[in-house]
C-alpha cells in the first residue's frame, strides 16, 4: 500500500520537477554572459594582449540600430503587417518553444503591391562585413538573420541572368574611397566593355559570361522603388539566442510598404567560447540563395525587355 502511495506521488510531482528543471537551465544569454565576465577578468589578470579573442569579445558593443540615419529610418517604417507588443513568450518557454512559436505566428513573406516595369532600384541601407567576432557575440549584430543575404546585390538584381534591372543604386560606404559622390550606381553596361568573366552555378553545372556591370558614383537618385533591412528587437528575444529580421521593399515617393520578408534565425549550444555562432543558426523561413534578390524583383518586376 506505502508503495502504491509513493508511486502516486511521484507520478504527481513529476511534471513540476520536469518543469523546474526547465525553468532552472541555463539559457543562451546566461552562458553568454557569464563567459564574457569570465573572458573579461582573465584578459584583466593575466595582462593579455588587446588582440587576444579573450580580450575582444567582451569589449564589443551591442549593435546600435539607430546609429545611423538609415537605420532610424529603418526602424520608423510602418508596415500593414507588424509584429504586435506581446510577442506571445510565456515565462517558462524553452528556446525551442518559442522559436517555433515565432516561426509560426509571424515569419514569412508578405506582399501587399507588385509594380509592373522598373528600371532600377536604391539599396537604402547597405550591410558592412561582419567578423568572426560578430558572429559569435549574442548582441553585436542587429540582423543575423540576414548575415547571408546576397553578397555583391549588383550580380544578383543588375548582372544576367540573375538580375533584371538597368541599374541599382546605393549610398556610397566608407569602403568607396574612390567615389566622392553621396551614392553609387551600378549599371549595366555591354560585352565589349567587360573586362572580366562573371562565373555562376545552373544546378550542378558552371556558366561564364561576360561581366556586364559598371559603377559610378553619382550626384543624385532617380529611382522610385526601393528596399532596406531592420533587426527586430522583442524582450526575451536575445535571452533565448533568437533574433528576428525584416527586409522590406518600398515606394520612395510614398513611402508606402510593398512587401516585407520577415524571419528568424537561433543560435546558442555551439561548442565554442560563446555558444554563439550565426552563420550556422536555425533559421525560419529558410534561407536558400538567391532568396532576398528573388523576393525583391517578385515584387519590383523589371521591365520585360531588359529581362
Amino acid at each position: 500500500m506505502k508503495r502504491q502511495w509513493f508511486s502516486v506521488l511521484l507520478v504527481g510531482l513529476l511534471p513540476g520537477l520536469l518543469s523546474a528543471c526547465v525553468s532552472f537551465a541555463e539559457t543562451p544569454g546566461e552562458r553568454f554572459q557569464k563567459v564574457m565576465k569570465e573572458m573579461a577578468e582573465l584578459c584583466q589578470s593575466k595582462k593579455l594582449i588587446v588582440t587576444d579573442s579573450r580580450c575582444i569579445l567582451p569589449k564589443l558593443q551591442s549593435a546600435d540600430p539607430l546609429a545611423t540615419e538609415e537605420g532610424r529610418f529603418a526602424h520608423g517604417i510602418k508596415i500593414p503587417s507588424s509584429v504586435p507588443t506581446d510577442s506571445g513568450y510565456k515565462p517558462g518557454m524553452t528556446p525551442e518553444q518559442y522559436f517555433d512559436y515565432l516561426c509560426k505566428t509571424e515569419a514569412g513573406e508578405f506582399v501587399y503591391k507588385t509594380v509592373e516595369n522598373v528600371d532600377g532600384i536604391y539599396q537604402m541601407r547597405p550591410r558592412k562585413a561582419v567578423t568572426d567576432y560578430e558572429l559569435e557575440h549574442l548582441y553585436a549584430l542587429e540582423d543575423p538573420y540576414d548575415i547571408t543575404d546576397d553578397p555583391n546585390p549588383q550580380d544578383y538584381l543588375v548582372q544576367p541572368p540573375f538580375g533584371q534591372y538597368q541599374f541599382l543604386e546605393s549610398l556610397r560606404t566608407k569602403d568607396e574611397v574612390e567615389i566622392s559622390e553621396p551614392y553609387v550606381r551600378y549599371s549595366r553596361s555591354s560585352a565589349k566593355e567587360s573586362k572580366r568573366d562573371y562565373v555562376y552555378m545552373d544546378g550542378t553545372r558552371s556558366h561564364r559570361v561576360p561581366y556586364i556591370v559598371k559603377q559610378e558614383g553619382v550626384p543624385s537618385l532617380k529611382s522610385r522603388y526601393g528596399y532596406i533591412w531592420r533587426g527586430i528587437q522583442r524582450p526575451q528575444d536575445r535571452e533565448l539566442g533568437i533574433v528576428g529580421g525584416e527586409l522590406i521593399v518600398m515606394d520612395l515617393q510614398t513611402n508606402d510598404v510593398l512587401g516585407v520578408r520577415r524571419g528568424f534565425i537561433r543560435s546558442g549550444g555551439v561548442r565554442n567560447l560563446t555558444g554563439i555562432w550565426w552563420l550556422e543558426g536555425q533559421v525560419c523561413p529558410v534561407k536558400k540563395a538567391l532568396s532576398s534578390s528573388q523576393f525583391i524583383q517578385r515584387i519590383l518586376r523589371a521591365t520585360a525587355k531588359q529581362k
